[in-house]
Order: structure tokens, then C-alpha cells, then sequence
């Protein structure tokens, strides 16, 4: 995560890097041997169909042949077994997301208008049929996942949504994640990981037909898989490795900083994490903390190369140059804590969710207990794209109605760019109406 050219050209002098991504700037967004791979992978399992789906799960994720689906009594009987105080986590998240994606729902209204006298348009919201949502449960089991995929395509109205989720060393499914796809609402739910999943419900080998959408996070091949599949289905967002950005001040808590920074990098240890402040003092303090909790931090053979490669310290002349920094990373989850949260709110354009505040940790978005959606635009997608919500899974279908009055306006301007086009039939299907008006047939 680093800025462009163009604006380091702009921003000259206003700005200083007091700490470099020792990489040189974004993780690559694709390992040509991972392309390879899954085209190949795609390709067999389009060929070979469910048997080539269960010879991959072998080979990958040691699937024992057990039943690929998993039944609802099977999840229901899986939360019973979880600790009661991961169980109410559980529920409340798949509460919170779903209350937030119901009144998201509810905003988005149908319309119709008549723009003139016997000519009526308008749009319907139809929700896509079918929904394919993988589940990951690798290194990191993301038990909110099916929160922000499945819980949030069935607060749209999706009549279908099938979830895949990878077998764990025992051979079954993460109980967690299981229950967490139960709460949510998952129709059917099947014991596939990786690329066979993907390709699996693409294809119609698991449920009831091909999925329209897939959605869902996932490891650098699953990220493949589904920038390969789009097209014949549409997806979420191509994702890439999870970010996060603080914009702050010398009001800042520098222990606070430093936490939100690694509570990302420990994602992985390609997950940008940069610091944009207008303190210099603020800086050098963030630098040293995160370096005195890493020292202690279990995760830190994931976060510590995280922050040294692309991890970055930005000390900003003013304000106004730190948040034109920051829409330029445009980064997936940014934080903003400083003496004016509502100025940078009103003054920022570019990130894929945003938090205010210091008691506004990303992590609380992360595990699903603060309604937002967490599969978010990264890699600087937040300049042109949002991340997943329920509109994503609705289509505004348009529609219009003609009648006697608007038919004159309409045809006799349809018949004049027509014939300046040379396109003969459409010019007839204009006329044919203005000549049946005149002789009063419609």
C-alpha cells in the first residue's frame, strides 16, 4: 500500500516517509503459478465433473469420503457442542449483520415514474436466484464470513444460497463456522474447500443448479478461482490480501494505533498496514510500539513481516495533504482518530469501510458485531467500487409501458436516428406503431 506516482508528484515537500514498505510498495495481486494452476484445476473439474471435485478434496484437504453435504440436524447438533459464550458471539453477530442488512433492504425502494403523459418507467429489485458462498476455515477459521455472505443474500430475498466450507484435520467441518452458516441461514452446506468448491457450485455438482454468484473470501487461489469463474457467474469483489489504514493526530493514542495496525497484519503476512498522521512525534511513537507489541504477540512470525514489508509510517504537512493521501491508498478498512473525526468524514472519498473514533476498532467489523459488511475493495478498488452488501445481491430490472399518447414523440424520434443510422428495421418498428395510431388499429 503506497501512493501513486501522481500524487507523490502533487504532494512534493508536503509530505514524509518516515517508514517504507520494505517490498517496495502493494503485494503482487497474482502469482502466475497460482493462474496456472487453477486454470488447470478449472478445467479438470469441468471435464470430470464431482469425481474430479472429490479427487482434488483428497488430494488437498484429505476429504475421507464422507457425505459432501452436510445436514442442518449435523450444524444444529455442531452449535450445541461449541462453549456457550462462542455460541451467543456467534448469534449476535449473525443478529447484527443481519438487522443492519435488513434496514440496507429496506431503503431500497422500487420506482416507478411517468415521464410524460402514456409513457411510464421504472425498476423492480429481483434478487439473484442462486448464491454460492465459500467459507474459509484455513490457518484462520473466519467464523463471520457466512455473516457477511450467506446471512446478508437471505436478508436480499435469495431464494438459494449453498455454502462450502473445507474439512479440518478430523475430516469435518469447523464447528464454528459450521454453526455460524446455520445461524445465517445457509439452505445447504457442503464439505468442499479451495478451488474445487468454487468450481463445484459454478458448475451445478453441489445443490440444486449452477450458482449465479459466488461470494466469499479465501486464499490466493480461491481469489483465482473466482476472477477465472467471473462472467459465467458474478462475484463479490476480487479481493486481495486484507488492509488497513489509520489516519490520525497528535491526539492519538499511540498503544491504540499500533494494536490496529497488527490486529490486520496479522491477517497475512502480504496485509498492508499504513500510519498517515500529521504529527511527526505521533509517528516515531506508533513505530515504537508497534515494535514493543510485536515483541509479545502471538501472532507475530505473521504480523512482524507484515509491518516490515508492507507496513508504512506517512507524516503529512496539514490535513487537508493527509486525507488526499489517503484517497489515494484508498484502503479496505480505514480508521480515523483525531481531534475533528467529522471534518476527515466529510473530506474522504476513497476506502472500502470506514471507522470513527477511537473506540471504533476494525475488528469489531472483522467478527461481525458492528452490522457492516467486512468483504470490502482492496488494492485501491475503494476509488471505483463498495464492498458486499444486500444490494449486491438485488438487480434494479428496468421496465417501461408505452401508451397511445407518448407514441407520436417517441416513434418519430426513434424513426429520425434510425434512418441517420441506416437501421432500417428499427426504424420500421417505429413506424409500423405511428401508422397503426393514424389509422386507429392499436
Amino acid at each position: 500500500m503506497y501512493f501513486t506516482e501522481a500524487t507523490q508528484r502533487r504532494f512534493a515537500g508536503r509530505f514524509t516517509v518516515v517508514k517504507q514498505p520494505a517490498a517496495g510498495g502493494a503485494p503482487a495481486q497474482r502469482d502466475p503459478r497460482v493462474v496456472e494452476t487453477v486454470t488447470r484445476m478449472l478445467g479438470q473439474i469441468r471435464a470430470g465433473g464431482l469425481d474430479a471435485v472429490t479427487r482434488y478434496a483428497a488430494e488437498l484437504d484429505g476429504y475421507d469420503g464422507r457425505p459432501l453435504e452436510i445436514s442442518r440436524d449435523e450444524m444444529r447438533r455442531g452449535g450445541a457442542k461449541l462453549p456457550g459464550e462462542l455460541r451467543a458471539a456467534i448469534e449476535l453477530g449473525a443478529e447484527r449483520t443481519a438487522a443492519f442488512a435488513k434496514a440496507s433492504r429496506a431503503a431500497l425502494k422500487d420506482l416507478e415514474v411517468e415521464l410524460e403523459p402514456g409513457l411510464v418507467a421504472g425498476y423492480r429489485y429481483v434478487p439473484v436466484p442462486r448464491v454460492g458462498a465459500y467459507l474459509p476455515a484455513g490457518r484462520f477459521p473466519l467464523t463471520a464470513s457466512a455473516f457477511m455472505t450467506v446471512n446478508v443474500a437471505k436478508a436480499a430475498g435469495v431464494p438459494s444460497v449453498v455454502a462450502c466450507t473445507p474439512p479440518q484435520p478430523d475430516g469435518g467441518p469447523h464447528p464454528a463456522v459450521l454453526y455460524a452458516a446455520y445461524v445465517s441461514g445457509a439452505d445447504r452446506v457442503f464439505l468442499l474447500g479451495g478451488v474445487q468448491a468454487l468450481a463445484a457450485m459454478a458448475y451445478g455438482l453441489v445443490g440444486d443448479a449452477p450458482a449465479d454468484m459466488l461470494v466469499g473470501a479465501g486464499n490466493a487461489f480461491v481469489a483465482e478461482a473466482k476472477r477465472q469463474l467471473f462472467g459465467a457467474v458474478a462475484i463479490d469483489l476480487p479481493a486481495g490480501p486484507s488492509e488497513v489504514a489509520v489516519l490520525a493526530d497528535e491526539t492519538a493514542d499511540p498503544e491504540l494505533v499500533a494494536a490496529d495496525l497488527l490486529g490486520q497484519a496479522e491477517h497475512g503476512p502480504d496485509s498492508p498496514a499504513a500510519l498517515v498522521t500529521t504529527s511527526a512525534g505521533l509517528a516515531e511513537r506508533v513505530a515504537a510500539e508497534v515494535d514493543r507489541q510485536l515483541s509479545g504477540l502471538a501472532t507475530a512470525p505473521i504480523a512482524g513481516p507484515a509491518w516490515r514489508d508492507h507496513g508504512s509510517i506517512t507524516v503529512a504537512a496539514d490535513r487537508s495533504t493527509a486525507a488526499a493521501l489517503m484517497d489515494d491508498l484508498a484502503p479496505e478498512h480505514l480508521e480515523v482518530q483525531t481531534a475533528d473525526d467529522e471534518w476527515y468524514h466529510e473530506h474522504l472519498t476513497a476506502y472500502g469501510s470506514l471507522f470513527l473514533g477511537p473506540w471504533s476498532t476494525v475488528a469489531y467489523s472483522d467478527k461481525g458485531m458492528a452490522g457492516t459488511n467486512h468483504v470490502l475493495p482492496t488494492a485501491g478498488g475503494a476509488r471505483h467500487s463498495a464492498g458486499l452488501s444486500v444490494s449486491r445481491f438485488l438487480r434494479p430490472l428496468t421496465y417501461q409501458r408505452v401508451g397511445r399518447d407518448a407514441t407520436p414523440a417517441l416513434a418519430g424520434a426513434v424513426e429520425t436516428i434510425s434512418a441517420s443510422e441506416g437501421m432500417a428495421a428499427h426504424r420500421a418498428t417505429a413506424a409500423l406503431r405511428t401508422g397503426r395510431l393514424s389509422r386507429q388499429e392499436v
